[in-house]
């Protein structure tokens, strides 16, 4: 597929097939998301494949502050995959001071750049996903084991799209683009 068509038909998935996924697809998936760029090259995106429905099922049921439609998409999703980012390095020297005033955001802006292209990927090989940000981070980490030192930045439901939205209205280039 041509990256600006993938960029343009890639659409949010809320409603899935039930049709499993398998662990070779997520690799590949997270092959092409590794070019992601990263602050200094630093790499510091890790992805946790959640496969197993009974865990799956636990972090829909406990780990979405309430927020029954993120439960739903986990649920009918045949995979999650959690991504998180190793805590002090991007936007910082060695010794742990910030480089710029923006401190952590860099760590925020790299897990951005890699969800992007971990959807993207995903796209691509005709799997569906859906990036979500209303979740419990400490129920999370406790159920999914995530390391200390590390921060989980989003939720990605993954599988293949029972449907094909239509694209929601987007503003106008002239709106967003400024000449100086």
């Amino acid at each position: 597929m041509e990256a600006l068509q993938n960029i343009r038909e890639r659409r949010s998935i809320r409603k899935y097939a039930d049709k499993p996924v398998t662990k070779e697809q997520i690799a590949a998936i997270a092959e092409a998301a590794k070019m992601a760029p990263s602050w200094k090259n630093s790499q510091t995106v890790r992805y946790y494949a959640v496969m197993d429905t009974a865990l799956k099922d636990r972090i829909a049921e406990e780990g979405t502050l309430n927020f029954s439609k993120n439960g739903n998409n986990i649920r009918s999703a045949a995979a999650l995959v959690i991504l998180a980012t190793v805590d002090g390095i991007a936007g910082f020297e060695p010794d742990g001071t910030p480089t710029t005033a923006k401190g952590t955001h860099w760590q925020s802006f790299d897990a951005g750049i890699a969800c992007q292209t971990f959807c993207l990927a995903a796209h691509d090989m005709g799997l569906g996903t859906l990036i979500m940000g209303i979740f419990d981070e400490p129920k999370i980490r406790e159920l999914a084991d995530i390391p200390a030192g590390e921060s989980i930045s989003a939720l990605i439901a993954v599988g293949y799209p029972e449907e094909n939205p239509n694209a929601p209205k987007r503003r106008e280039v002239t709106e967003l683009l400024q000449y100086r």
